[in-house]
């Protein structure tokens, strides 16, 4: 099979469009024939390198994909093949005391498909059968490989952590990132009032278009004066953040009293500046998030065949061309997801 493959760490030159072996599936798993696989700033991460990590040589990225189940294993009953499905990204080992109470997530040994076990930037990928999940109807290949990482990291930090309520202003970064796109839609389903920022007014129309009530181009304008501006001084309930050093110490600033901060990146750097006054004087709470449980995913999918949630497509390319897409991805010129067709 074709396959995007790479060897060592580095820029897009390591990766290799290459005819590997498809690879032999378990008893528990199934082999997918890819149809389309989404792009996020991990399998860039992931290629360069990061400290203290170690992933297994040749590798293959990619966490977002969809596709035709090819073959199941022998004690697979929740799928057969020919069916059409989309992947939970992330999954634990299955035995342990929080993968039993259903918070895969908290895994000592929680992997992700394309970072720390090979993933879909291939013809062909195999995956455990609990995380092949039916595409939901109305979705075609790539809107299905579109979906799952970013809603499910979204609806994760909003839902779950951040617990966001009706009429709280929830204050969304990179509005034309996968991530972002994903949290507009989902704080307005739960009744919030969005401001969201970009660093184009192009994308600031397509992010009013998802539901964003007021947008900011933080090239233009300071993201802080101007949300403040926006809540009347009060400041606003929930930051969405996932952009880091940048932007942290602002995001922290302009939070309201009892206001809560939910990260899931730091795509511009992860040091970053915080005035403890602000946090022990208004009541402030940081919350880290770090994907979620497949039942959260299949919660997030009833709303796709209603048309309450969409996927966000930008761009399509070939497979062999994953290091113009990733190219693409790192100077920010997209809004939404960056698709690859093998």
């Amino acid at each position: 099979m074709k396959a995007v493959v790479f060897n060592e760490h580095g820029d897009t030159g390591v990766l290799n469009y290459s005819d590997i072996e498809r690879p032999e599936i378990a008893a528990d798993e199934v082999l997918v024939k890819i149809e389309a696989c989404a792009l996020n700033h991990l399998d860039i991460f992931v290629r360069q390198g990061m400290p203290g990590i170690k992933i297994p040589f040749p590798h293959i990225g990619g966490s977002d994909m969809s596709g035709i189940v090819e073959e199941v294993g022998s004690v697979v009953t929740n799928v057969k093949p020919g069916d059409r499905i989309l992947a939970s990204p992330g999954f634990g080992c299955g035995t342990c005391q929080v993968c039993r109470s259903g918070n895969e997530y908290l895994c000592r040994k929680y992997y992700l498909l394309g970072y720390q076990v090979d993933g879909g930037y291939a013809e062909y990928a195999k995956i455990p059968a609990r995380n092949a999940l039916p595409i939901p109807d109305g979705l075609d290949f790539n809107e299905a490989a579109a979906v799952p990482l970013v809603f499910l990291t979204a609806w994760h930090m909003l839902v779950t952590r951040a617990k966001i309520q009706p009429g709280e202003i929830v204050l969304i970064h990179a509005a034309g990132s996968g991530v972002g796109s994903a949290g507009i839609q989902i704080a307005k389903l739960f009744g919030a009032t969005v401001i969201t920022t970009a660093s184009s007014n192009d994308k600031l129309e397509k992010a009013k278009e998802l539901g964003a009530d007021h947008t900011i181009n933080y090239l233009e304008e300071d993201f802080f004066k101007r949300s403040k501006e926006i809540s009347k001084r009060k400041g606003v309930d929930i930051v969405f953040e996932h952009v880091g050093a940048s932007t942290f110490e602002k995001s922290i600033m302009v939070l309201a009293t009892n206001g809560r901060l939910v990260t899931c990146g730091a795509t511009t750097g992860y040091d970053s500046k915080l005035d403890l006054r602000y946090l022990f004087a208004k009541h402030l709470t940081i919350l880290g998030s770090y994907m979620a449980n497949t039942s959260e995913l299949m919660e997030v999918l009833k709303f796709f065949p209603t048309g309450q949630l969409k996927p966000v497509i930008d761009r399509k390319f070939p497979l062999k061309d994953a290091a113009e897409a990733q190219l693409y991805l790192t100077e920010r010129r997209q809004f939404g997801k960056i698709i690859l067709n093998p």
